[in-house]
């Protein structure tokens, strides 16, 4: 039987950066073709649905194929290790493995090479984009900001700007910085602690805003190098941030600076009256 331990994450090689072991990959390949079968997943859905454990022939009612079929779907998720299975009386009892709830993510996350130690961001920074402390006389610029990302939708959940003497209070006074380009900002990131707990002091929520006619010209990925590398030299040890699925240049960008997705929080929040998820992401520092 595959084990669904975790493996090992490994450090990755510049000069090799395929980290992921043969053994690891055979492991992988079973779960993934155990699971090529549709009937086969709504199977195993619907055992991880039933902690308590269900009988084969509650399966076959539930997914209205026959109870052999079922068997035999059972068989093959219990040779992988995603289901254990036990008689009750003249029933059979199909129980969800709990390493699957951990493990099967996790393979996936591995496969897709976010769970290897990443470089905090990357080098080719844009030259013509400076980062600098925000001070005072940034504030009308850094709320026109704020006001153009909260106006395409994709941004924010909040509405409307908020005032000055609000994010002043939220905002960690040594973590605010703004990008310029030619003089001019083009773009602020700022901190914020999640918890006013102590054990929670050095976990922190990043943002980055990039004002309008700006995008796609490096000014947040410059803003979150400087985020980053400050954040780590200032002792905080993880950064978190939600972001809409849809915003999937935020997300890219995020995972180049170290970000990796914990998960999707599905229908979390409204935003003008319809119902949206987002992408969790979180960054471990390395030196902490």
């Amino acid at each position: 039987m595959t084990s669904l331990d975790m493996p090992v994450v490994r450090t990755i090689d510049a000069r090799q950066p395929d980290s992921l072991s043969t053994d690891d990959a055979t492991t992988y390949a079973g779960w993934f073709a155990c699971l090529a079968d549709p009937s086969r997943v709504r199977l195993l859905h619907q055992v991880a649905s039933r902690p308590a454990g269900v009988t084969v022939g509650e399966l076959a009612a539930a997914l209205g194929i026959g109870q052999p079929t079922v068997s035999h779907h059972v068989r093959k998720l219990a040779d992988v290790g995603f289901v254990n299975v036990h008689k009750n009386g003249t029933s059979t009892v199909v129980m969800i493995n709990s390493a699957c709830c951990t493990g099967l993510p996790h393979a996936a996350d591995a496969v897709m090479g976010v769970l290897t130690p990443r470089p905090c961001c990357p080098a080719d920074l844009p030259a013509d984009v400076t980062v600098r402390a925000m001070t005072d006389g940034d504030w009308d610029d850094v709320l026109r900001i704020y006001g153009e990302g909260i106006a395409t939708g994709n941004a924010t959940f909040i509405t409307e700007v908020p005032s000055r003497e609000s994010l002043d209070t939220q905002w960690l006074p040594d973590h605010r910085w703004v990008a310029e380009i030619d003089g001019a900002v083009a773009g602020w990131a700022a901190l914020n602690p999640v918890s006013t707990r102590e054990c929670y002091w050095g976990v922190a929520e990043n943002s980055v805003y990039v004002a309008d006619g700006m995008r796609g010209r490096g000014i947040g990925k410059t803003l979150l190098h400087m985020q980053v590398i400050a954040a780590d030299a200032a002792g905080l040890w993880t950064l978190q941030t939600a972001i809409f699925p849809e915003n999937r240049v935020g997300i890219a960008l995020h995972h180049s600076a170290g970000f990796r997705t914990i998960g999707v929080r599905e229908r979390i929040a409204q935003l003008d009256g319809v119902w949206r998820d987002t992408v969790f992401l979180e960054r471990r520092s390395p030196v902490h």
